[in-house]
C-alpha cells in the first residue's frame, strides 16, 4: 500500500524487458525501512522485500510517523536528473487522465522526429503491453512498466526502466505516466519538463479540480481540438483557470488526429535549451 496516496497492493511492479520474449522482472520498489519483512510468492520463487512505514504507539493514542516517501523519491529523482543532464537526454514526463490522447500524440511525434532524433519511451500502465506495442510500431524503442493496482510511476521505477532501455546520449526520452491527474503530480521522476495533456471532451474545469498537476507542469496540451464544434468546452476558460494556478504555464491547442498544433509542439521541443533536438 502506498502511504502517500493510498494506492496499490504491496506496490507490486513489473517491468517488461522486451528484448527477452519469455522473461520479465519483478521489482518491489519501496526502498524504505520497516520493523518487519515478509515474503510474497510468485510461482516457484518468493521475493523478500520491505515495507515503508513506521509507527509509534503510546498509551491512549497512536501517532503515525510515516517515513517521508516523497523525500526518498526526490533524492532518487535528483540522481536521475543529473544522469539525464550529463548525457544530454531530454526527458519529458507526459501526464494526463485516461483517454486524453498521450499515446496518439507520441505516435505522431515519433514518426515526425525519428528521422533526425534518437527517441525512447518509458510506458506506464496498470496492465497490458498495448501502448508499448503502439510506440514500437511508430519506430521508437519502448519499455513497459505495469504498476498493477498502483496509480503512478516513481523515480526508482524510471531508473530501473531507463537502465533496461539502454538510452543513448543526445536523445529524447518520453515518459508516458499512468493515466491519473492526482498521484503522478506528487512524484518527481527526474524529468526536464512536465507536460500535462487534457482534451476538450473532459471539461474546462479540469485545472480547478486537479490543481497540483497544473501547478507542477510546464506545458499544457489541449488535445482533440477537432471536436470543439461538437462539445461544450471553452478553451479560454480552461487556460484562464490553469493560469490562475500557474501563471507561467504554456499552452498548445492540438489535434493529434488532424495534425493541428503538432508543428507548435515540435517547435516547443526544439526550443528546450541544450537538448540537441533537431
Amino acid at each position: 500500500m502506498c502511504e502517500t496516496c493510498g494506492c496499490g497492493d504491496n506496490s507490486e511492479l513489473t517491468i517488461h524487458d522486451r528484448k527477452q520474449t519469455h522473461s520479465h522482472d519483478h521489482d518491489h520498489l519501496h526502498g524504505l525501512d520497516h520493523e518487519h519483512s515478509h515474503t510474497h510468492s510468485h510461482g516457484p520463487e518468493s521475493i523478500l522485500f520491505a515495507h515503508s512505514h513506521n509507527h509509534e504507539h503510546s498509551p491512549g493514542k497512536v501517532i503515525s510517523l510515516n517515513l517521508d516517501i516523497l523525500s526518498d523519491n526526490n533524492r532518487l529523482a535528483g540522481i536521475n536528473r543529473r544522469s539525464f543532464e550529463e548525457r544530454k537526454i531530454l526527458c519529458l514526463n507526459l501526464v494526463s487522465s485516461p483517454g486524453s490522447g498521450k499515446t496518439s500524440i507520441l505516435e505522431k511525434t515519433i514518426k515526425a522526429l525519428i528521422p533526425t532524433n534518437k527517441i525512447y519511451v518509458i510506458e506506464g500502465d496498470q496492465q497490458t503491453l498495448l501502448d508499448a506495442d503502439r510506440i514500437e510500431k511508430s519506430g521508437a524503442p519502448a519499455i513497459q512498466i505495469n504498476t498493477g493496482s498502483g496509480c503512478h510511476l516513481d523515480a526508482r521505477m524510471v531508473d530501473s526502466a531507463f537502465k533496461k532501455l539502454d538510452v543513448e546520449n543526445n536523445s529524447i526520452l518520453f515518459i508516458e505516466n499512468v493515466g491519473n491527474l492526482v498521484c503522478p503530480a506528487m512524484f518527481d521522476l527526474g524529468e526536464f519538463k512536465r507536460v500535462v495533456v487534457i482534451s476538450v471532451t473532459e471539461g474546462e474545469d479540469k485545472p480547478l479540480k486537479y490543481p497540483y498537476m497544473f501547478q507542477s507542469s510546464d506545458l499544457c496540451i489541449i488535445n482533440k481540438s477537432d471536436l470543439l464544434p461538437y462539445v461544450d468546452f471553452s478553451t479560454e476558460k480552461a487556460m484562464e483557470y490553469a493560469r490562475s494556478l500557474n501563471p507561467e504555464l504554456e499552452f498548445i491547442l492540438m489535434s493529434a488526429r488532424t495534425g493541428e498544433g503538432m508543428d507548435d509542439w515540435y517547435a516547443w521541443l526544439k526550443n528546450q535549451s541544450g537538448t540537441g533536438v533537431e
